[in-house]
């Protein structure tokens, strides 16, 4: 069994996002620090498919629950790297396939799980809906955010977006076939893409700029008020990251209407 954690350490270094948000939408990101999870996932991993005790997995969710003071149990989602995208309101049975969920009531717990991958929160001005997208690059690809402004019902003009700990521009290394999705979708995507000192010998290797690459969708979306995306993931060790450590942790990135 997994020893209780201590509240005292919990949250202390938890992400607050810096945005115009109404008071009425409440966002969070942890961190690695807080939980009762052992090396290699120490200590806050959120996530059940990474291989952690599932004892501490339920502790460490408990206490974010308590932390939070959360309305409801967060919508736990299967991340696919697609443009799925549910109804945190709805009826969901077990857990869904999907990418992004979005709510418009007070009370659902939107939630999505990253160790590199963007978390990209939405919300309107009104403070009446709500979202948590899921986006890696194949997600980004296949028009994730795109799916989650749609879903959302509402003049695009009238939200915002505040993006999360990701892996960084000069952390995230990829070759020509990831470029190349992204030139073919829009040609802007190169301004994303600079060039990486180590070379291979078949396909040029390239630095890549998720937040980005993220902003141009947005934009292009009609979305323009846009916040956040100052993190780097990979360097930076409050965050799990999949491509520092291989075997690691899941943080959580979640946002919700207050009942109050």
């Amino acid at each position: 069994m997994p020893k209780i954690s201590p509240l005292s350490n919990i949250g202390q270094d938890w992400i607050s996002p810096e945005w115009p948000a109404p008071r009425s939408v409440r966002a969070c990101t942890t961190t690695t620090c807080g939980g009762v999870s052992e090396v290699p996932y120490e200590s806050m991993n959120l996530a059940t498919h990474v291989g952690d005790s599932a004892a501490a997995v339920r502790e460490n969710r408990r206490c974010l629950m308590e932390y939070l003071e959360l309305p409801a149990q967060p919508l736990w989602l299967e991340q696919v790297h697609e443009n799925y995208v549910v109804n945190a309101a709805g009826n969901c049975d077990g857990i869904p396939l999907a990418d992004a969920s979005f709510s418009d009531h007070p009370g659902p717990v939107c939630a999505v799980l990253t160790a590199d991958c963007l978390p990209l929160l939405l919300c309107d001005h009104a403070g009446t809906r709500v979202a948590a997208v899921h986006a890696g690059w194949r997600g980004l690809a296949a028009g994730v955010i795109e799916a989650a402004v749609a879903a959302l019902n509402i003049a695009p003009q009238e939200l915002m977006a505040w993006m999360g700990p990701a892996i960084g521009p000069r952390s995230f290394e990829v070759g020509d076939e990831v470029r190349d999705i992204f030139l073919q979708h829009d040609s802007a995507a190169g301004d994303a893409f600079l060039p990486a000192a180590r070379q291979a010998a078949h396909s040029r290797r390239w630095f890549a700029d998720i937040y980005r690459l993220a902003k141009l969708r947005l934009s292009a979306s009609g979305v323009s008020h846009v916040y956040g995306g100052n993190f780097d993931t990979f360097s930076d060790t409050r965050f799990y990251s999949y491509r520092r450590s291989g075997v690691t942790g899941r943080m959580a990135t979640l946002i919700w209407i207050d009942v109050n």
